[in-house]
Formats: structure tokens, C-alpha cells, sequence
């Protein structure tokens, strides 16, 4: 049988890996927000897009931001 120990010092180094696992989860979450953003706003027609006040060029601009 295998037991883990869960305990650790208040001292002990902080876990790299978990931290840049972290960072690269929020870096996929923050592009797959843009492309979704992006998808959504190329679907509308130029009417459509006029009417909630933007042009086709900033679509780009937009979905960085989103």
C-alpha cells in the first residue's frame, strides 16, 4: 500500500511547474476567448456589425481586448 505525505514545511520552495501549468492554462483560456470573440463577430454581416457600431477591421482590435 502507498501512502503520500501531505505535509511540508511553511518554508518549503513554491512548485515551478504548477506555476507555469497556471500561466499556460490562463494563456489558453485568454485565446480561446479571442477566437470565440472572433468567430462570433466575422458571422455578422457588415449591416449587422454597423449597427452595434464597428467595421470589419475592428474585429481584430476587439477580440484582444475580450
Amino acid at each position: 500500500m502507498a501512502a503520500i505525505d501531505t505535509s511540508r514545511p511553511h518554508n518549503a520552495p513554491t512548485f515551478v511547474l504548477g506555476d507555469a501549468l497556471g500561466r499556460a492554462l490562463v494563456a489558453l483560456k485568454n485565446w480561446n476567448d479571442e477566437r470565440v470573440t472572433r468567430n462570433a463577430l466575422s458571422r455578422l454581416s457588415d449591416r449587422e456589425l454597423d449597427d452595434i457600431g464597428i467595421c470589419r477591421g475592428d474585429i481584430a482590435r476587439i477580440s484582444a481586448r475580450a
